[in-house]
């Protein structure tokens, strides 16, 4: 994801104009659910070939017809609903084709960030490698207190959150309007990383630590590219990650459901 407003997707595969983005069940093959694709020819990224798409509709098959309807329309009665606190600040079309996007499971990983004065630890799961440019995403809301740092000081490491911390990490998402002012308070012991001694977390399962080489504005959302700087294994154990609330369900009536924390 490169952007939630508008609802933007980066990929170093060209897929023409218009591409259908397709997710399937990776052990049946199943379609789960699609995303009509439009390039976005006002984005571009001097530093690799990239090809950056808007999303203009989707659809997913997860919930039985009548169903799907009906959990689509809760689900837009609540946003508008609670529009003042609703952060994604997305039209509910944009949000029920990002769940969609959800189907792929997306890892959650504490992002640290220290220079200028400045040092913040924040969740973030707008992340993902582009593997044939060799570079890795993050796409970060613009009005985050550390965006302004991320781009000057270009360097970042990222933790990989174990699923028993969701609780805590949960916690730190208000680090995105307020930087913690007291390390030695944080609920979860840090330890420096090995290239760029930025903060990380002590348990995290691994620790990758980045070099931006790109940073821009698209919408709601900078996106920044990146380069692996080095990668450190720390601990086993299963990831926390974040998918759809259909798509679970769709699990469960298979026996399939995956672990909840």
């Amino acid at each position: 994801m490169a952007s939630l407003h508008p609802l933007t997707i980066a990929t170093s595969v060209d897929g023409g104009a218009h591409p259908v983005l397709e997710y399937r069940d990776s052990a049946s093959g199943r379609l789960l659910g699609s995303l009509q694709l439009v390039r976005a020819t006002s984005v571009t990224a001097d530093v690799a070939p990239l090809a950056f798409y808007r999303i203009e509709a989707g659809e997913h098959r997860c919930l039985g017809w009548p169903l799907r309807r009906w959990n689509a329309w809760l689900q837009n009665r609540s946003m508008a609903r609670h529009a003042a606190s609703n952060h994604l600040n997305m039209p509910p079309a944009a949000a029920q084709q990002l769940m969609i996007a959800y189907l792929c499971p997306r890892p959650v990983v504490l992002v640290s960030v220290d220079g200028a004065g400045h040092r913040n630890i924040f969740p973030m799961d707008l992340i993902g490698p582009l593997e044939r440019s060799g570079l890795y995403s993050l796409a970060l809301r613009s009005t985050n207190v550390s965006e302004p740092v991320m781009r000057e000081v270009r360097r970042v490491a990222l933790s990989h959150i174990p699923a028993a911390m969701k609780g805590v990490v949960y916690k730190f998402a208000a680090h995105h309007k307020r930087a913690p002012q007291d390390w030695s308070a944080l609920p979860l012991p840090t330890r420096p990383s090995k290239e760029f001694g930025l903060p990380t977390v002590a348990g995290a399962l691994r620790v990758q630590e980045l070099a931006i080489v790109h940073s821009q504005v698209i919408g709601s959302h900078t996106f920044f590219l990146a380069r692996i700087a080095a990668t450190e294994e720390r601990e086993e154990g299963v990831q926390l990650h974040h998918t759809a609330g259909f798509h679970q369900a769709y699990r469960r009536r298979r026996h399939q459901a995956l672990p909840e924390a």
